[in-house]
């Protein structure tokens, strides 16, 4: 089979294309190019020779320039969105890389969204409390996804290489993440495969009057205040306000409505207690930013909220909730640790990603810009 073309396509098609399938990543979506908007980006498209008008794959392709030098990475955020279980991946990646290089590219960077491993909560939980085996990575799967490992055989045979996971440029989107299965499920399923302290503190948070209700642009000073001081107390370096405006506008305001786009607030007698982003595209739905108060952690508006969300995504369809990523650690030890039994309470699974992978395009300017963002 001879690969197939690539070019640039508008926003309008590219939103259509994404509307048109099952799911795909909102970091794929046209409006997330406005959202990085210090990065050059470019819509993309693959079409057959054999029948040129047809709308194959489509892809966001972002440009961050090298220092001084007008190269650059050009990086497909957790995508393409292609048909990752092709027999020839090639025929889709031999003509990106070629335009990559024509547009001033010095190496290529993109994430798969292809699941290799699958952990069950209480897999997650026993490995915890055995405290034999650090890292999830080294407990076994309960799914092990063949698509997984025939998608990083073709990756190696077409010169692509796995980053050295946290080093340089290497941590970009997380490899691993925490979903909650929601296909053919019903919200009392739902609720059901929580574990008893999720179910009783969502039952606290309603008695106690938590209210849930969805915000607007305007609230997102409110969402913010409360973001930065989770940041406070979590240890973590905040985006400023204009970040989440930019989102709000730039993913809310998309063609052929391929993207739905959610602020969420729990008040408690007035005051906002827990402030939430909520994302999907298809059938796939994100909790992308979540933030709450120090002050009334008793009556529950995290668990609250995270309720409210995961039955909005039941209703709109989405057949997954996705809580985003999570470390490997299970070291009890371990401060991460925290954020994984908050999930696990879900009672969801982990998902290990075949990661994000590097195709170096010109290798000295490749390895000068890795050598560049491990020193800053």
């Amino acid at each position: 089979m001879s690969d197939l073309l690539i070019r640039p396509i508008s926003t309008d098609d590219h939103a259509a294309f994404i509307a048109s399938r099952p799911s795909a990543s909102f970091l794929q979506t046209p409006g997330w190019a406005a959202v990085k908007g210090e990065w050059k980006a470019e819509s993309l498209g693959w079409f057959d020779p054999a029948a040129p008008g047809e709308l194959l794959g489509a892809a966001l392709v972002l440009y961050r320039q090298m220092p001084k030098v007008k190269r650059y990475l050009a990086y497909l955020p957790e995508g393409p969105v292609i048909d990752w279980d092709a027999i020839d991946l090639g025929r889709y990646l031999r003509p990106l890389a070629e335009h990559a290089r024509e547009q001033g590219a010095f190496g290529l960077r993109m994430g798969p969204p292809v699941p290799t491993r699958r952990w069950s909560a209480k897999t997650i939980k026993d490995a915890i409390a055995g405290g034999q085996q650090p890292r999830l990575g080294d407990v076994r799967p309960d799914v092990i996804e063949p698509s997984g490992a025939t998608v990083i055989a073709q990756l190696h045979a077409l010169g692509w290489k796995a980053p050295r996971v946290g080093e340089g440029f290497a941590a970009g989107q997380p490899q691993f993440v925490f979903q909650v299965p929601l296909g053919g499920k019903t919200s009392d399923d739902v609720l059901k495969g929580m574990n008893q302290l999720w179910r009783r503190n969502i039952k606290k948070a309603d008695k106690m009057g938590v209210e849930v209700s969805l915000g607007n642009i305007e609230d997102l000073k409110g969402f913010h205040a409360l973001y930065v001081e989770t940041a406070e107390r979590d240890h973590f370096t905040p985006r400023p306000l204009p970040y989440f405006v930019k989102m709000y506008e730039a993913l809310t305001t998309q063609p052929h409505g391929c993207c739905d786009f959610r602020l969420y607030n729990a008040h408690h007698e007035g005051d906002l207690v827990a402030s939430t982003i909520w994302i999907r595209v298809g059938q796939h739905s994100w909790y992308s930013y979540g933030a709450s108060s120090t002050a009334k952690r008793d009556v529950r508006g995290s668990n609250a909220i995270q309720w409210r969300m995961m039955s909005d995504a039941l209703e709109s369809g989405a057949t997954v909730y996705d809580l985003r990523g999570i470390t490997d650690t299970l070291d009890p030890d371990d401060p991460h640790v925290g954020l994984i039994q908050f999930k696990v309470g879900t009672g969801g699974e982990a998902v290990e990603y075949v990661g994000e992978w590097d195709l170096p395009l010109n290798k000295p300017l490749y390895t000068a810009f890795d050598l560049y963002m491990r020193r800053r």
